[in-house]
């Protein structure tokens, strides 16, 4: 399981998201349940694109909290 970032993005309007403990792996859709099912599938290219490669999978990251800060 990793944990998956998802937002909307305000110059597409389109739904981005990123799997932060596997760098560079992201996806997007026209709904946030697109991206998120992009994103698995992101997620099982990624991880088999570096084993084929001999890469060391990276563990997840842990858990993770949303904070606002102020601009």
């Amino acid at each position: 399981m990793r944990q998956v970032l998802v937002y909307r993005d305000p110059e597409s309007d389109a739904w981005i998201a990123e799997v932060p403990s596997l760098p560079g792996c992201f996806s997007d859709g026209l709904t946030k349940e697109e991206a998120i099912q992009n994103a698995s599938d992101a997620i099982e290219c990624w991880i088999a694109g570096a084993n084929a490669a001999g890469m060391t999978i990276p563990e997840e990251l842990g858990s993770a909290e949303l904070v606002n800060v102020p601009a």
